[in-house]
């Protein structure tokens, strides 16, 4: 189940969202799916950590980070992040 914080990165027709999981809308449409990201990451430090999940292109779930001061329940044991 999704809490407060997390956000998700996703394609739209209009560039990259950075949507907060529990947001109707996107906070901000961005140019580059980095910028998005970047946005998203400052957010969510921000406003006290979260659970960062971004999409690829087809809408597949390309890479999940938790983002401080977020804890992690499960940390991965891969290097990814």
């Amino acid at each position: 189940m999704s809490k407060k914080n997390d956000r998700t990165v996703y394609k739209t027709d209009d560039g990259w969202a950075d949507k907060r999981n529990s947001a109707s809308k996107p906070a901000k449409i961005h140019h580059t799916q980095a910028e998005a990201i970047a946005a998203a990451r400052k957010t969510l430090a921000r406003t006290g950590g979260g659970e960062l999940t971004t999409k690829a292109v087809d809408g597949k779930i390309r890479s999940k980070d938790t983002v401080p001061p977020g804890r992690d329940p499960m940390p991965p044991k891969d290097k990814e992040h």
